[in-house]
């Protein structure tokens, strides 16, 4: 558009100095065309329009008006300047309210008009009256075709902002929610399990304190291995939050060893492997590790049982992990998800076996209970070899793992 309106200027000059050739008024109207064309350039550096879908400030008004002023002067001498009406019209009134440039283009081409019947010279020329008002009726819808266009651009400009803004802050919050899981799940299955163990041995020592010195020893000596390697785990857990037991070993060690330190007072926990072990994923180690923990504590804590059995079985496309018990066994009830949950007798806390479920469901994985009272408890969990899309290796920010 500046290009346009320089060369229709620079047409305009020309063409008047070719008909008015010495004329009276020749000397004013080119120092006319010069200042209109210097304060339309100078314009563009003194005065920018505004941002798209602000108000113009002052200055930009005031240059409005005073290239409006000479142009309008200009038009009265030398009829050829309303060629630079309509690079005028889009490089200046887009920026004036509609209502406005419509009236003012209305002004100005009633004036573009009046010139063209005034230096109009034999006959009437039907086109010095329909043509301008035409072009101009075109300019001026464009001009506010233009103007919705950019007004609904803005708009879903301005819905895109907010969507993402509100998207952002909803993952955050969705972050902050499975990182306080996440953090809820570790600590129950290290620092709670180990406090859990060392009270119970504590108050065991405390009933046989005066009566069987030598057993009150014992259990308080199980209750500081029990206190060291729950300070271990809170260090590992400070460090990266993988268990400890798996620092220097893989995972069926890790269960084995895990076997051997629950076995004692009254329970053994033995351990089987069956398949041939490969190598796993470090966070898919560390969850069946987890479940593990968090089993045996449920078994330790609820189940009265004398026996039970860690069994790691190794196929090709899955690993589950299987630990049995023979204790009193409960009824079983839906969780929310419709999975079953544990009732009878294991509700006052209610969060080992949802937090064993949303360990196997990050996982990609399943984990199932089985148990009727009086026949003993078996906690499954199974998880797929081969690779899984990425929401269900995600963490699960629904708040599924925790119903």
């Amino acid at each position: 558009m500046h290009a346009a309106f320089f060369l229709l200027l620079g047409a305009s000059l020309a063409r008047y100095l070719i008909r008015h050739e010495g004329g009276d008024h020749t000397g004013w109207v080119v120092a006319l065309f010069s200042v209109f064309g210097l304060l339309y350039l100078l314009g563009r550096f003194l005065a920018p329009p505004p941002p798209s879908g602000t108000r113009p400030d002052a200055r930009y008004l005031a240059w409005v008006s005073a290239v409006l002023t000479v142009w309008v002067v200009l038009l009265a001498l030398a009829p050829n300047a309303a060629w630079c009406a309509m690079p005028l019209f889009f490089t200046g009134l887009h920026t004036l309210s509609t209502r406005t440039a419509v009236s003012l283009a209305a002004v100005l081409t009633l004036l573009v008009v009046a010139s063209k019947l005034r230096f109009a010279q034999g006959e009437f020329d039907p086109n010095a009256v329909i043509a301008p008002p035409a072009v101009a009726a075109v300019g001026t819808a464009v001009l506010i075709h233009l103007k919705r266009q950019a007004a609904r651009q803005r708009a879903l400009i301005d819905d895109l902002v907010r969507t993402r803004r509100d998207l952002a802050a909803t993952e955050r919050r969705a972050g902050i929610l499975a990182e306080r899981q996440r953090l809820s799940t570790e600590i129950h299955d290290t620092l709670a399990q180990g406090l859990s163990s060392q009270q119970m041995l504590l108050q065991a020592a405390e009933r046989v304190w005066h009566a069987d010195p030598d057993a009150a020893r014992g259990h308080m000596r199980d209750a500081g291995e029990i206190a060291s390697r729950s300070l271990t785990e809170a260090r590992r857990f400070v460090h990266d939050l993988a268990p400890a037991d798996l620092a220097e070993r893989t995972l069926a060690p890790a269960l084995a060893a895990l076997a051997d330190r629950e076995s004692g007072a009254g329970l053994t926990v033995v351990f089987h492997l069956d398949g041939a072990p490969g190598p796993l994923p470090e966070r898919v180690e560390a969850a069946l590790l987890r479940i593990a923990q968090g089993a045996l504590a449920n078994v330790r804590e609820h189940a009265g049982a004398t026996r039970a059995a860690l069994t790691l079985t190794w196929v090709d496309d899955q690993i589950s992990l299987d630990i049995a018990d023979d204790g009193r066994g409960f009824a079983l009830v839906a969780a929310g998800d419709g999975a079953p949950a544990a009732a009878t007798g294991r509700t006052g806390r209610g969060h080992g076996v949802p937090a064993m479920r949303a360990r196997a469901r990050q996982l990609g994985g399943t984990l199932t209970v089985e148990s009727e009272p009086g026949e003993g408890t078996v906690v499954s969990a199974a998880v797929p070899l081969a690779p899984v899309s990425g929401t269900a290796l995600a963490l699960d920010t629904s708040g599924r793992g925790t119903s």
